[in-house]
Parts: structure tokens; C-alpha cells; sequence
């Protein structure tokens, strides 16, 4: 029997420092976090839901679980507690918004057959539809940060790397596009 998790409340209960494992439902004070490809993990992978790519995606995904799941899943990865996951769950996020910067910034051109011509131009000039869908992802990993920050600042705690925010900004505004992390 497959436990169905509700991810908006699984991580809403770590905003309360509330820790559940995803696999067997059972409340923990600490969760292994650890990272794999296994698509047969993905259900325990709380940042990866809604993944367009579904149960068949093989990316390299956060895995959060408690130590006996972890043990029988074979997943490495450290204890932490639920202030150790969120910073987690936010650095992770800022890992998938710079691989979105970066696909925008250059790596999009080898997923096309440009003309010496085309190589000059942005994303939407060459596939509107694929640009629209990545402008899209991007947003809600926007948003997902925005929560994660404003958590942390409930908190009263410091943001790690506070700086990577205003190079981000600076990085995607140089590319011409907008972003909900500032001006």
C-alpha cells in the first residue's frame, strides 16, 4: 500500500518544526536527507511534486526519510532536524533556479539545430512554447524561495549565502527577464 503525502502540509509542518517521514507516516525529530536519481523514489522526493516528467524522471532529486526507511530505501544522506531541513529545502531551490538561469542564458541552444543566424537569439524568439513552460517553472521555484525566505525571516534566522539572492536578480535581469526576487 503506497502512502499518499500531501506535500504542501508536509512542508508546512516543517515551517512549525514538524517532521514526518513520507514513507511510513511515523512523527521523527530528525529525517535522512539525501539525494538520488531513483525514480522509484519519488515519492519521497517533497521538492519534486508536480514534476511534469511524473514517476518516469530520473533527476537528481532531495529525499527526505527517517533513518529505518532511509536504511531500507538505501539512501545516504545525514540526520537533520527541521530547521537543518528547510535551509535544505531552500538551497536546493536555489540549486534548480540557477540551473533555470543558466538553461536560459545558454544551455537551451543545444537542445536545437540553431543557424549560425538563429545562435544570436533568446529562447522565445526560436520555441515560444517551451520558453512560456520554463518561465513558468521558473516562477513557481520563485515563489517556493519567497516561501522559504519569509520563513526564515519568521524565524529571526539568518539566510544562508544572503547575497545569492541580488546575484541572482542581477543575472536574470541582465538576460531581460523578470523575477519575483526583487529589482
Amino acid at each position: 500500500m503506497e502512502l499518499q503525502i500531501n506535500w504542501e502540509q508536509a512542508i508546512n509542518d516543517i515551517f512549525v518544526d514538524k517532521l514526518a517521514c513520507p514513507r511510513c507516516g511515523r512523527d521523527q525529530d530528525e529525517l535522512i536527507v539525501g539525494y538520488s536519481r531513483k525514480s522509484s523514489l519519488n515519492s519521497f522526493a517533497p521538492r519534486h511534486r508536480n514534476c511534469p516528467r511524473g514517476e518516469e524522471c530520473d533527476a537528481r532529486k532531495l529525499i527526505t526519510l527517517c533513518a529505518a526507511c532511509a536504511r531500507a530505501e538505501a539512501v545516504p544522506g545525514a540526520p537533520v532536524d527541521a530547521a537543518q531541513v528547510l535551509e535544505t529545502y531552500l538551497l536546493d531551490c536555489r540549486r534548480d533556479l540557477e540551473e533555470s538561469l543558466d538553461y536560459l542564458a545558454e544551455y537551451w541552444r543545444d537542445d536545437y539545430d540553431l543557424t549560425p543566424e538563429d545562435f544570436d537569439h533568446q529562447l522565445e524568439d526560436v520555441d515560444a512554447e517551451v520558453f512560456e513552460e520554463e518561465t513558468q517553472w521558473r516562477r513557481r521555484l520563485e515563489e517556493e524561495y519567497l516561501r522559504y525566505h519569509r520563513e526564515f525571516r519568521q524565524r529571526n534566522r539568518r539566510i544562508p549565502s544572503p547575497g545569492w539572492r541580488s546575484e541572482y536578480v542581477e543575472e536574470i535581469r541582465a538576460l531581460g527577464y523578470d523575477t519575483l526576487l526583487g529589482d
